[in-house]
C-alpha cells in the first residue's frame, strides 16, 4: 500500500489557473458573439442615397462581388483588436467615399491599409494585424488606393499623442455612406435628419460594445447624435474645410485632460490606500 500525499496548495493553484483560463475564454467568446451581432446590425441601412459597404456592392467602383465580404472582414479585425482595450472613442459624422466606403473602417483609407501612409506616421499594422489588408476599389479608379484627408489627420494626430492604436476606436454617428445622388457614389453628403435617426440604434450598440472612458464628438452632427443618447462627450472641430489645426489643438487638450484626470484618480486611490505612519 502506497501513501498518497496531496499538495493542496499546488492543487488550489492549478484550479485557480483553470478557472481564470475558463473565464478568459468565456469573455473572448462572448465578445466575439457581440461583435458578430453588431456587424449584422449594419445590414439594416436606410433606403435612398445611402451605400452600405459591408453588405452592398458598388458595381461601378468595386473590384468584384466579394468586396462587401472583404470590408466586413477588415472591420471585424479592426474592432476585435480594440474590444476591451479602447479608452477613447472618437465619433465622426458618416463614412466618406475616400475612406470607409472602400476600406470598411471608419475614418480609415485604403491607402493607409496598403501601407502607403508611413510618411504620416501611420502603419497598416496599427489598424489591424490579424489578416492581410486588401483594397476593394478598382485600380483604375485610384492607382494607389483612395486616400481620405480627414482619416490621415485624425490617425496621425492621435498617434502623435502617444496613444497606442488599440487604445482608441473610431466610429461614425451615421455608420453608412451618404452620397449625392446627382454626383454618384464617389461623393459625400451630410446625412438627412431621417438618416441620422436611422443610425441611432447602431451608435448606441457601438457605445455598449466599447464603453470608453472618454468620448469625443468630431463635428456638430456627431455631437447632436450623442446628446440625443444622453452621452457626455467632448466636442472638437471637424478637421475638414480648414479645421485641421483647431482639431489638433482641441483633441490634444481633450486627451491630455483625460490623462490628467486619470492620474489624479490613481493618486487619490493610492493616498486612500496608504497606511498611516505608526512611527512618530
Amino acid at each position: 500500500m502506497c501513501d498518497v500525499v496531496l499538495d493542496f496548495e499546488a492543487l488550489h493553484g492549478s484550479l485557480d489557473w483553470i478557472l481564470k483560463l475558463g473565464i478568459r475564454s468565456l469573455v473572448k467568446f462572448m465578445s466575439a458573439q457581440l461583435l458578430e451581432q453588431f456587424i449584422r446590425m449594419l445590414k439594416k441601412s436606410p433606403s435612398g442615397a445611402v451605400f452600405n459597404p459591408w453588405w452592398e456592392v458598388d458595381k461601378q467602383n468595386d473590384v468584384g462581388p466579394n468586396a462587401p465580404a472583404i470590408r466586413r472582414k477588415q472591420l471585424r479585425a479592426y474592432l476585435r483588436k480594440r474590444i476591451g482595450k479602447a479608452k477613447l472613442g472618437v465619433i465622426g459624422e458618416a463614412l466618406g467615399y475616400r475612406g470607409g466606403h472602400f476600406s470598411g473602417i471608419p475614418m480609415t483609407s485604403e491607402r493607409m491599409l496598403l501601407g502607403k501612409m508611413k510618411d504620416s506616421g501611420i502603419d497598416s499594422k496599427q489598424i489591424f494585424s490579424s489578416i492581410t489588408p486588401r483594397r476593394t476599389s478598382k485600380r483604375e479608379r485610384c492607382r494607389d488606393g483612395f486616400s481620405e484627408p480627414t482619416a490621415t489627420i485624425v490617425w496621425s494626430a492621435l498617434l502623435r499623442l502617444d496613444l497606442k492604436p488599440e487604445q482608441f476606436v473610431l466610429w461614425n454617428a451615421f455608420p453608412w455612406h451618404s452620397f449625392d445622388p446627382r454626383a454618384g457614389m464617389l461623393s459625400n453628403q451630410t446625412p438627412t435628419k431621417a438618416e441620422q435617426s436611422a443610425g441611432t440604434l447602431v451608435l448606441k450598440a457601438f457605445l455598449d460594445l466599447f464603453p470608453c472612458e472618454e468620448i469625443v464628438a468630431l463635428g456638430r452632427v456627431a455631437a447632436s447624435q450623442l446628446e440625443n443618447l444622453d452621452i457626455e462627450a467632448h466636442y472638437v472641430r471637424h478637421p475638414a474645410s480648414g479645421g485641421a489645426k483647431l482639431f489638433r489643438q482641441q483633441i490634444a487638450r481633450s486627451v491630455n485632460r483625460d490623462h490628467l484626470e486619470q492620474t489624479r484618480r490613481m493618486t487619490r486611490g493610492t493616498e486612500i490606500g496608504q497606511c498611516p505612519n505608526l512611527n512618530p
